[in-house]
């Protein structure tokens, strides 16, 4: 029953059916293509909508920074208690226990020098930085690390909100 031109038939239609399906593969991809290839030379831009030119009023910039209260306002009014619940976030790598984890303890941060941790392995940016972490320092390095401090080994996206900044700011303080 399964002699050799038999074989030979069967090979013939998978090969066969193979060759159609990639034919119907490269037909649907050329009709539905939502690549820019093949739209006009290569690397040119198409936009894909409409530019809607809006007048600029120069009072924007003012605006967004009249938007919210200042950190200091925000930090006089900061909860310790929130702040732990915060604080939650950090303890992945960081200890208040006086021991170094994945990142530096944070006993005594608040005050602290920057990258002063003895023993620590600090990136190179951070090790260099100088100054001290006070307040408003931590709240703009909290806010996005990687932006504060280009360079920095802390791979936390940050806090977007400034009363969780303040919040746990106000309770790593209280926990010195």
């Amino acid at each position: 029953m399964f002699d050799t031109m038999t074989m030979v038939k069967a090979f013939g239609w998978l090969c066969g059916a193979l060759l159609i399906y990639l034919l119907i593969n490269w037909a649907g991809e050329s009709l539905y293509a939502m690549d820019a290839g093949g739209h006009g030379e290569e690397g040119e831009e198409h936009p894909q909508g409409y530019a809607i030119a809006v007048e600029d009023t120069g009072g924007g910039d003012a605006a967004e920074e009249d938007s919210g209260p200042s950190f200091e306002e925000v930090f006089a009014a900061a909860d310790a208690g929130k702040g732990e619940r915060v604080f939650g976030k950090c303890k992945a790598c960081h200890k208040l226990d006086g021991t170094d984890g994945t990142g530096p303890h944070l006993n005594g941060v608040v005050g602290r020098a920057i990258g002063g941790v003895d023993g620590f392995g600090y990136s190179d940016v951070m090790a260099s930085h100088g100054g001290e972490w006070t307040p408003e320092v931590l709240s703009e390095f909290l806010a996005n690390p990687k932006g504060y401090m280009s360079g920095t080994k802390m791979s936390f996206a940050g806090l977007r909100k400034i009363e969780d900044r303040a919040n746990v700011i106000a309770y790593l303080q209280a926990a010195q």
